[in-house]
């Protein structure tokens, strides 16, 4: 047998098929994979950075390869059942992937690396192309394979032209087997690395009229480019992906709109373009839609949002008022004196006793405006206004807010 560290990946899978033939007959539970992967790594000897990250990654796809009964260029049997012990299974080997794909090799002195590297993603996009049903199971790793192990290393483009163009081969090659969202989610990740982003989101688009983009497709693309800080070019993603995220969940939704942050403030004219999607989509986004004012400081749209639907101050903590305290106290006044009017309008109580708490609020803010004799004209005519309310008079009086 050829020494590990000569053998190409067809050849490690050989390997593999070998090492795990007796298990052939075991339940695939979390178990079997501690032990095909043991019984991989009792043959596995000292490898160079590059080439033991490799031989990890395949071994833990081929493992992967078990549990769904998977091969490349095979696809996958239609309406397959997976049990619960095997989806554990399979997460068990997704957290090892995770795990291994969040450490680069390193790869300065291998030459052998990029041989390995486009073996693997033959291995992987073919695995890709025909995954199916609700969890592409092999997506996942091929573009982790991408983000991680190739593009921080990759200044040369002509790797990402030459992938765009075996994706683009694919359905001539595949025909039926072929499955569209991996492929066409695929397409985008490689336009997206050659920065031809029109190109890239024109496929996202695609997509999304065929099946939902999933978020977690989508936003990796969106963190790289915060994190590169790229704003100009994260500017663009977000205003084309609007659309894509319209029916996502409300976190994902929230993860969305925080990209907005980086980009408005090395951009503050880009701001426009965030507050129009968020808005088409209230009352949906309300409560992304109020962070927003609040983080951007647009109090007195806060305080107009707020009354229109009736909310309650007292619903809100002290902290989340005091930004506007500070600043412009005076729009705090319609907020306040609306909702106490409306807890007296209960005529309870309870009611009663929540409306002196509001009012004891709105003293404090006639005071720390220096308006004292506004406040006394109205605390008055309140109490004036609302005399025959016995109970209110008592938790006027309990409040110290008349004599």
């Amino acid at each position: 047998m050829k020494p590990i560290n000569t053998m190409n990946i067809a050849e490690w899978h050989g390997l593999f098929k070998l090492r795990t033939a007796t298990l052939a007959d075991h339940t695939r539970n979390p178990s079997f994979v501690k032990e095909a992967m043991a019984s991989i790594n009792q043959i596995k000897p000292a490898l160079s950075s590059g080439r033991d990250a490799l031989f990890t990654l395949h071994a833990h796809l081929y493992v992967l390869g078990l549990l769904l009964n998977r091969t490349p260029n095979a696809a996958p049997q239609p309406g397959a059942f997976i049990g619960f012990h095997t989806h554990a299974a399979i997460s068990d080997v997704g957290e090892a992937l995770e795990h291994l794909f969040e450490n680069k090799p390193e790869i300065a002195d291998e030459p052998a690396y990029w041989p390995l590297i486009e073996e693997t993603v033959g291995y992987l996009r073919s695995l890709m192309l025909t995954d199916s049903g609700t969890k592409p199971y092999f997506t996942e790793w091929y573009l982790r394979l991408w983000r991680c192990w190739i593009s921080p290393y990759q200044g040369d483009a002509s790797r990402f032209a030459d992938e765009l163009r075996q994706l683009q081969s694919a359905p001539a090659v595949l025909g039926p087997a072929l499955s569209e969202y991996p492929w066409l989610l695929a397409q985008s990740w490689l336009c997206f690395y050659l920065k031809r982003d029109e190109e890239a989101q024109a496929y996202l688009i695609e997509l999304n009229k065929r099946s939902a983009v999933r978020p977690e497709d989508l936003f990796p693309m969106l963190e790289m480019l915060q994190t590169g800080e790229d704003w100009q070019r994260l500017k663009g993603w977000l205003v084309a992906a609007a659309p894509l995220v319209e029916s996502a969940r409300l976190n994902n939704l929230k993860s969305f709109y925080q990209y907005w942050d980086g980009v408005i403030a090395h951009i503050p004219q880009a701001e426009q373009l965030m507050w129009e999607p968020l808005v088409q989509m209230l009352p949906y986004t309300n409560t992304i839609y109020e962070e927003k004012l609040l983080h951007f400081a647009k109090w007195q749209q806060w305080i107009d949002f707020q009354i229109s639907k009736g909310s309650e101050p007292l619903d809100y903590r002290v902290g989340v008022l005091a930004p506007i305290e500070k600043e412009t106290p005076e729009l705090l006044l319609p907020f306040f004196h609306q909702a106490a009017e409306r807890y007296v309008l209960l005529k309870n109580r309870h009611g009663y006793k929540m409306a002196v708490k509001l009012l004891k609020r709105l003293s404090k803010l006639y005071k720390k405006m220096k308006n004292e004799e506004r406040w006394e004209t109205y605390i008055t005519a309140f109490a004036a206004r609302n005399s025959r309310l016995r109970a209110l008079q008592e938790e006027l009086r309990k409040g110290k807010l008349i004599p």
